[in-house]
């Protein structure tokens, strides 16, 4: 579901005023954790986050889903606290607190009164060096990881396309595997190898506190240096590229799972945001993405679920930052009279229209008014700041080049839309995946069925 804005064109030259009122500092602890300071004075709140740059990307065959199960356990308790206190000494001091893993990152995150900041470091900074494996804990929570799948995976038609596409695209790295795991792993896993995770992984050399809201970042730094400070650095293990190798042609899987509708999404390899300053097909790539899909009379929808009506639903996504490779998508559900192949036909004429001719300037104004909107407004809550400092850290790209894209997105000009949509959205960079429906009472013997070698 996308967040849709509508401002006046005048909002592109405000968009500094938002950005850069109050600079982020970035400090260094002698033991590699690196700490960034947001100052945000509006409300009399704090937003603490820290982030660990190891995510379902870094497992092995076998322990998928590792990364997730301990961020579970990061909730059962150490040396001084019982399973579950720390989310009950959080919600008695008012705030809320909550955990996420990703393909690249595992990052924790408690939102406080500002005066509650030193409470929520010193219950971080222990569960980060004192986590305890209580192995009838670990038993207990990796039943509701498992539950976790079977609710929002395997019982889930989208969720079913998503996992398959991804498991199609990505053929060596090792974005191939769910986040949650594949349901074997995880039926296998034991706490040891939670453990073992913690122990190679989690440590201040490894992490990044980021720390947005009404606070003094001097202070901010006295308290990370008291609480973090003292727990020593680790020998983290040597991190090995694995690249995707060359595709050669299209790749096609398909999905059958209880589903009212017929869906289908197309899946191609474009670039990563590596160097903002120099990979301008990337932000092309975000322009075009707004283009088709960045506000509720774009292209897409305009086109072809409002006037030919050959879709219900229709929809097209990029994100470019990563530590690994990308996919830009186009989706769709096809109304009644029409194929998924028809419907696959239509989403790629249109990328193929905008290859031929471009985009208009007063269409391209429009488009990158909305885009640069979404990126100065998302950064109007304190939590948000510290989402967008913590992803570009752990994607490797510095927070202090967030303006600068927007300078790069306002540069963007119609022949540069029109040459990534030449040169990205050929047969031999694309993945296909379909979901063709059950009967909603129907449970498929077979989940899915590959016709070809991703979510």
């Amino acid at each position: 579901m996308k967040f849709r804005l509508f401002v006046s064109a005048g909002l592109l030259a405000l968009s500094p005023v938002f950005a850069l009122a109050q600079p982020a500092q970035e400090f260094m602890l002698k033991n590699g954790m690196k700490i960034i300071v947001k100052e945000d004075h509006r409300a009399p709140t704090a937003a603490q986050m820290v982030w660990y740059k190891i995510g379902a990307m870094d497992e092995f065959n076998g322990t998928t889903g590792v990364a997730h199960a301990l961020e579970h356990m990061m909730f059962k308790g150490t040396k001084t606290l019982k399973p579950g206190e720390f989310s009950a000494k959080v919600a008695a001091l008012g705030g809320r607190e909550n955990a996420f893993t990703s393909k690249d990152y595992t990052a924790y995150f408690e939102q406080i009164g500002q005066s509650k900041l030193e409470t929520v470091m010193a219950l971080e900074a222990d569960r980060m060096a004192n986590l305890v494996f209580d192995p009838k804990e670990f038993a207990q929570e990796i039943r509701v990881v498992m539950e976790e799948r079977r609710l929002r995976t395997d019982d889930q038609a989208m969720a079913l396309v998503g996992e398959a596409l991804d498991a199609a695209a990505f053929v060596a790295h090792p974005y191939h595997h769910p986040i949650v795991g594949w349901m074997d792993d995880l039926q296998q896993m034991t706490v040891q190898d939670v453990k073992a995770w913690h122990d190679r992984w989690y440590a201040p050399n490894n992490a990044t506190l980021v720390v947005a809201g009404d606070v003094d970042a001097a202070k901010v730094v006295k308290l990370a240096e008291k609480y973090f400070g003292k727990i020593p650095a680790k020998v983290l293990p040597v991190r090995k590229p694995q690249q995707e190798p060359l595709q050669r042609g299209i790749k096609r899987v398909t999905v059958k799972a209880p589903a009212e509708n017929p869906f289908v999404v197309l899946a191609f390899k474009v670039p990563t945001l590596r160097d903002v300053e120099k990979d301008d097909d990337v932000h092309a790539l975000d322009v075009l993405s707004a283009v088709l899909d960045g506000y509720d009379n774009a292209r897409l929808n305009a086109q072809l679920v409002r006037v030919d009506k050959v879709a219900n639903t229709v929809g097209a996504g990029y994100s470019s930052n990563a530590r690994g490779p990308v996919l830009f998508t186009l989706e769709g559900t096809p109304s009644a009279g029409t194929t998924t192949v028809q419907l696959e036909a239509r989403l790629r004429a249109e990328v193929a229209r905008i290859a031929r001719e471009g985009v208009p300037e007063d269409e391209l104004k429009r488009v990158k008014t909305q885009l640069i909107a979404g990126q100065v407004y998302k950064r109007d809550s304190i939590f948000g700041q510290a989402m967008e400092i913590g992803m570009m850290e752990m994607t490797g790209v510095s927070y202090k080049q967030i303006d600068r894209i927007i300078d790069k997105l306002r540069a963007v000009t119609s022949q540069q839309v029109q040459s990534v949509a030449q040169r990205y959205f050929g047969d031999d960079a694309l993945t296909i995946a379909t979901l063709e429906p059950l009967p909603l009472t129907e449970k498929p013997a077979k989940v899915t069925e590959m016709k070809g070698l991703r979510h």
